[in-house]
């Protein structure tokens, strides 16, 4: 759910700690990523929601490794009988979601942390019904 609503690596939800997110402002601070840049992610309510049920153990939001992780994202996928989704699918999708929302390019990539629009375009994957939708209007 957080990946989805946030368009964060899942990286970034590993290193997530408590105390660098604001629930009272729906923020979250990443100072480092991938790409060497910090950047805020704002939280949508949906998100806010998420992190208030999980439980608070240490300053870690998610204690697990990252590989940990992994084996068990790939026993779900099968024992749901789904082919071919990695979990930087939803990264993707999460990212596609926000255009689809009326971010502007800029804003999406402020929240994607994406640096250029082109590497941002990469990530998109408009829904062809919504954008004929929009094209009706």
């Amino acid at each position: 759910t957080l990946a989805l609503e946030t368009s964060m690596r899942l990286g970034e939800l590993l290193q997530l700690t408590w105390h660098k997110i604001d629930i009272d402002k729906g923020l979250v601070e990443l100072p480092r990523t991938k790409n060497g840049h910090g950047r805020i992610v704002p939280l949508t309510q949906k998100a806010i929601e998420t992190l208030q049920q999980i439980e608070r153990e240490g300053a870690e939001v998610f204690p697990v490794k990252s590989d940990t992780l992994k084996q068990s994202w790939r026993r779900l996928v099968k024992r749901a009988g789904i082919c071919d989704l990695r979990s930087h699918d939803l990264r993707h999708e999460a990212i596609s979601r926000l255009l689809e929302m009326g971010l502007t390019i800029p804003e999406a990539a402020s929240v994607s942390g994406h640096r250029t629009a082109s590497m941002l375009a990469r990530y998109a994957h408009p829904d062809p019904v919504k954008v004929r939708a929009k094209m009706l209007k």
